[in-house]
């Protein structure tokens, strides 16, 4: 294990926490989970475990979903990946403002979510153990953030007014550079197209490859015919694996 680069990764982390604290978002948005605020030991504990020395492979998503990072705190971090095969074990808080339809329940969520599972589900096949897996490869959001309508309707990034998502981009794409200078990877690996521009945007003067996968979503119909293969075949024909 490499301190310099968990306690780089740490420091980063909690940079990108402070900023995110320091930003407001207006309706439709009525609710803003920070999972790296309520849950912090169990993502300190994940960075402990993934995030300890320099990397290949770092894959970037959007944001947390409401059955991953929002319970978790581990990126795609559905409960039971996180639980069995990472092990992470760490207690995880509450937000301060709690949608009803939408509570952290942490690693007792009995909802699974679908991206999640079929991301590091693919990662549990192909490798023996998630040490193995995170010898070389690390999993990142590119923002921390949930963000829920009044009705617990799931609002992305993407969807935010300029007002809004220009200071929260900002914030993201520093956070974004520096897991780039700390962890040094040879590929960072999209998943989806939100994250490849931001990829493209924020990394072009890295020495560095910018990959892409299909993202996992059941939102995808594309993903929903046999994502693991089609993933596969992609990291395999740009050379990441």
């Amino acid at each position: 294990m490499d301190g310099d680069v968990f306690n780089d990764m740490v420091a980063a982390t909690i940079d990108l926490r402070a900023h995110m604290n320091g930003l407001r978002f207006g309706p439709p948005t009525a609710f803003v989970y920070n999972p790296l605020e309520y849950a912090w030991t169990a993502h300190e504990q994940y960075l402990r475990l993934a995030a300890s020395d320099k990397k290949k492979v770092v894959f970037l998503g959007m944001n947390p979903g409401p059955f991953g990072m929002v319970q978790t705190s581990v990126p795609f971090g559905e409960v039971t990946a996180v639980k069995d095969w990472i092990g992470v074990d760490a207690p995880i808080g509450k937000p301060d403002k709690e949608h009803p339809k939408r509570p952290v329940e942490g690693l007792a969520c009995t909802r699974s979510e679908v991206s999640g599972r079929r991301l590091w589900g693919l990662f549990a096949d192909r490798f023996d153990s998630s040490r193995t897996f995170f010898n070389e490869h690390f999993v990142a959001n590119f923002c921390p953030l949930a963000f829920m309508e009044d009705s617990g309707r799931n609002r992305t990034p993407d969807k935010l007014p300029a007002v809004e998502a220009e200071p929260l981009l900002k914030s993201c794409d520093a956070y974004l550079r520096k897991i780039a200078e700390i962890l040094e990877p040879d590929w960072l690996v999209a998943v989806g197209g939100f994250a490849e521009t931001r990829a493209k945007a924020v990394l072009g003067g890295f020495d560095l490859r910018i990959g892409k996968v299909l993202h996992p979503s059941p939102a995808s119909p594309a993903a929903n015919r046999g994502w693991a293969e089609q993933a596969t075949r992609q990291l395999e024909e740009q050379g990441i694996w």
